[in-house]
């Protein structure tokens, strides 16, 4: 049996180390699934629902490995469907490899059916992107994409026309002209380790040392130097915030760590920005600049492996290109340990205060569920070494807030592209990566709603995924976003409509429960994290609850109120929950 052009596609992928493909199979694509039928015994084909979710699987367990992810759709729609999971490994700078298929040849640029220029539609979505046309391309091309993909840290596409598929390997159909043969690569790619020159960490020093309250903004960037960012923390008595996707870099109960930044931040953190005459920025490509210091104010010095990033927010006095673990290792030995704790000692004290704030609203006695009891909940009861994904919207802010970060935990969401609905692909992606840990999906009922069929892809391939729902039957977050504008709601909240998720979790073959009370849930939680296999919590709570900045403006209160005069719908149910929200904190001091 002759060796097709599919099974030399397979076979490269291999070299690079791939084991793993996350798709749907069409008939654009029957020949690679051929290849992969052939070497099913180094490769694993995951079959999903939809294609946006093999895109999502691919991205989540490229997050999560560091590894290439690879999704492969069909023709035409198939293709197109990708293309919003392609777009948060794009923003979000994780390696992905997307395989579609194309028309034969023979049939190109006749209007054939399910004909898409996948190439041209994919340009933007991606650092390489190749269409074959030749079988003697795809070994070359094959390692031309992996590379490429590591080394700009985004996404390669390469389209397969049919006939392209299932022709014979290694045959050149046509005379060449060119003087030159297809290349003969390898499949090897050298991170490298990225080093400042010594007069810019000069530099760099002079202006950390010469501040007199420092602060480090840290992001996604700074994972795996978390010890090295908090000695740097040490050494300047600085405060740590954190970005959101940079959540994971150092723990929560770091001595230094003061919460997050932004909507979803703290208020010490929203505090410390206004406080500093000094940012070290770390791995981070923060976009919300409303949140960062105004240019001119703040002396800043930003680390960053890509020099396109490096100053792109704000004005930065020291741009350092580099590895941030290899940029800390060199920079430490310059600085010199401020003896003048009082800046750091006062973030630490309104880090303590704060989170007694947080652990008022986390009470358990009120009902509706109040969704601050269930992210703490989720907490408390699962292990030092679990990771969590979540989705965008209300529910990462609950993340964000309580959910801490201690041990070997991870933490994953869409950051920069903020999609809804990757929480429960990713929780697939990362468990098959990892099926000794324990994998949580937190998310939303809006965002699970979407994607809701990847429950049955953990069933089938045995993936004992734990889901929990946050179901407020709301759109939550687009609610108060219309509300902080000054409007009233619409077309937010599911009215008349309550699906019964659990139900579905058991028809799928999964462990499916709900919860409506606070009272039943720590035992709920308990029996769905026990559960053997897959397992959905569906858990109501309250919808009215509101996830209010971590310091709020006197324009974001003006607007609130506006909302509130011009017709709000449920504004006395939402007053009381803010009113029992800032009893229990009241409370608590």
């Amino acid at each position: 049996m002759a060796e097709l052009v599919s099974e030399v596609l397979i076979t490269a992928l291999t070299r690079w180390g791939v084991d793993t493909v996350f798709g749907l199979p069409g008939d654009g694509i029957n020949g690679i699934m051929e290849g992969l039928r052939r070497h099913r015994d180094k490769v694993r084909f995951i079959l999903v629902h939809h294609e946006e979710s093999a895109a999502f699987m691919a991205t989540g367990y490229a997050k999560a490995t560091g590894r290439l992810g690879v999704c492969l759709a069909t023709s035409g729609p198939g293709g197109i469907h990708l293309l919003n999971g392609l777009y948060d490994a794009k923003l979000d700078h994780v390696p992905v490899l997307a395989i579609t298929g194309m028309q034969e040849t023979s049939v190109l640029g006749t209007s054939y059916q399910q004909e898409v220029q996948l190439d041209h539609l994919f340009e933007d979505v991606t650092e390489y992107n190749q269409m074959i046309t030749n079988p003697a391309q795809v070994p070359g091309l094959v390692d031309i994409a992996v590379r490429t993909a590591y080394g700009r840290r985004g996404v390669a596409h390469l389209t397969f026309p049919n006939d392209i598929q299932i022709a014979e390997a290694g045959v050149n159909p046509w005379e060449s002209v060119a003087p030159a043969n297809p290349p003969k690569t390898a499949p090897v790619y050298l991170q490298p380790p990225v080093r400042p020159s010594d007069d810019d960490l000069g530099k760099a020093a002079d202006v950390l040392n010469r501040g007199r309250r420092v602060a480090i903004l840290a992001g996604v960037g700074a994972r795996g130097a978390g010890p090295l960012v908090e000695r740097a923390a040490e050494a300047l008595g600085a405060p740590i915030i954190k970005s959101l996707l940079g959540k994971m870099v150092v723990p929560d109960d770091s001595p230094y760590a003061i919460g997050g930044i932004g909507l979803l931040g703290t208020a010490p953190g929203a505090e410390v920005v206004d406080d500093i005459d000094t940012l070290l920025m770390l791995g981070t490509n923060f976009p919300y600049t409303k949140f960062l210091p105004p240019p001119g104010k703040t002396k800043v010095v930003q680390v960053d492996i890509d020099p396109t990033r490096v100053g792109i927010r704000m004005p930065t006095d020291v741009p350092l290109v580099g590895d941030v673990g290899v940029t800390l290792e060199a920079l430490l030995p310059l600085l010199h340990r401020k003896q003048d704790r009082t800046h750091l000692e006062k973030y630490q004290k309104q880090m303590a205060d704060w989170r007694e704030k947080m652990s008022a609203l986390e009470n358990s006695d009120r009902d509706p569920i109040a969704p601050q009891h269930l992210a703490h909940l989720l907490d408390e009861l699962c292990t030092d070494d679990a990771v969590l994904t979540c989705d965008s919207g209300t529910i990462a802010t609950w993340a964000a807030r309580h959910w801490n970060i201690r041990g070997g935990r991870e933490f994953y969401l869409s950051g920069n592209l903020a999609t809804m609905a990757p929480g429960l692909p990713y929780a697939v992606a990362i468990q098959h990566a990892y099926p000794g840990r324990q994998v949580i999906a937190f998310v939303g009922d809006g965002g699970f709603a979407m994607l809701m069929a990847e429950f049955n892809t953990a069933v089938r391939y045995g993936l004992p995924i734990k889901l929990v729902i946050n179901n407020n039957n709301s759109l939550g977050q687009i609610l108060w976003e219309q509300m902080v504008l000054g409007y009233p709601e619409h077309g937010v909240r599911f009215a008349g409509s309550e699906p019964d998720y659990a139900a579905w979790a058991r028809a799928a073959g999964g462990y499916g429960a709900r919860v409506d009370n606070a009272g039943d849930l720590p035992g709920a939680l308990r029996d769905a994290l026990a559960a053997d296999g897959p397992a959905l919590l569906d858990v109501a709570v309250d919808p009215n609850e509101p996830p209010m900045p971590g310091k709020v403006s006197y324009e974001q209160a003006k607007k609130f109120a506006t909302a509130f005069l011009r017709g709000q719908p449920q504004k006395v149910a939402i007053a009381t929950t803010l009113f029992k929200d800032r009893i229990q904190q009241l409370r608590a001091r």
